[in-house]
């Protein structure tokens, strides 16, 4: 495996794959890597004949006060972890290579990032779509792996390879828990014994929320303060937002009458968690 850092190496090693006819799938990370992103590795392997794994702490998508300082990193343990998965290339380029002085632009969707996360993190999908742009600018990936804990994220990427005629096929791929249903992320680092306790909260407000819809529960404030009441039930939890919306349009919904997702930002402690569960209604699917 190659550890290339400046995109002008990047762009100059994969045209000489493509010169191969190889297809190259892409796995856009922030590093520190658990199973989860372990998982979209082995995914983008079974797809393509060259893999590319990038780690970049995208500055553009952190909010004042957010934890861009403090995020985690371990890039020694990275480069061996994705070595043992297969990667071709990890690609580790620096915030100047992306943004250097006077840079200016960015890109913006008019409406699927002022839902769920959006609203309370304004910026932060618009740092979402122009790194993942200039990834794909860069590398022109024939598949790109994006895991579905991030839905949001998820359904904002697809939006925009659509509208903008991306010549890019995007995979998304399943949540990856914890034995105890915690989803991995990186930010779980964060929490101490008694708030990794805690945050469990999250996933049986979901399971919660899904027994109570299967079992002919359809209006989505009762589910919610359902779900508010067991993760307040915890000290050191802080709902950020929980949300059941249309799982396309990402838009708040009344009752449920067809597949719908529930989402929910909590912070436990410090870091704030995010997760979410489709919900399904009986005789729906």
């Amino acid at each position: 495996m190659d550890v290339i850092q400046t995109v002008s190496e990047m762009i100059e090693h994969l045209r000489t794959v493509r010169q191969s006819a190889k297809t190259i799938a892409l796995v856009p990370t922030m590093g520190y890597f658990h199973a989860g992103h372990l998982s979209l590795m082995e995914k983008g392997r079974e797809l393509a004949d060259h893999l590319v794994v990038s780690i970049f702490v995208n500055p553009a998508q952190f909010g004042p006060g957010e934890d861009l300082d403090k995020y985690p990193k371990d890039l020694e343990r990275d480069r061996e972890l994705a070595e043992k998965t297969g990667a071709d290339i990890l690609f580790t380029p620096d915030a100047d290579a992306f943004y250097p002085h006077g840079y200016e632009s960015f890109v913006v969707l008019e409406d699927l990032p002022h839902h769920l996360c959006g609203i309370h993190r304004p910026t932060h999908f618009r740092g979402v779509a122009t790194v993942v742009t200039k990834l794909f600018n860069i590398m022109a990936p024939t598949f790109a792996i994006f895991g579905r804990k991030d839905y949001q994220q998820l359904m904002i990427i697809r939006k925009m390879v659509r509208d903008l005629n991306m010549p890019v096929t995007i995979i998304d791929a399943p949540t990856i828990r914890e034995p105890d249903g915690l989803a991995m992320s990186s930010r779980n680092s964060y929490l101490t014994p008694a708030q990794r306790v805690q945050a469990l909260g999250l996933i049986n407000a979901l399971e919660n929320a899904r027994k109570q819809v299967g079992d002919g529960e359809l209006d989505t404030k009762a589910l919610i303060n359902n779900a508010k009441f067991l993760i307040d039930s915890h000290p050191d939890t802080q709902i950020d937002y929980i949300d059941i919306c249309d799982p396309e349009t990402l838009e708040t919904i009344d009752k449920i009458e067809g597949m719908a997702l529930m989402a929910l930002a909590v912070k436990v402690g410090t870091p704030r968690l995010i997760d979410n569960m489709m919900l399904c209604p009986p005789g729906i699917g």
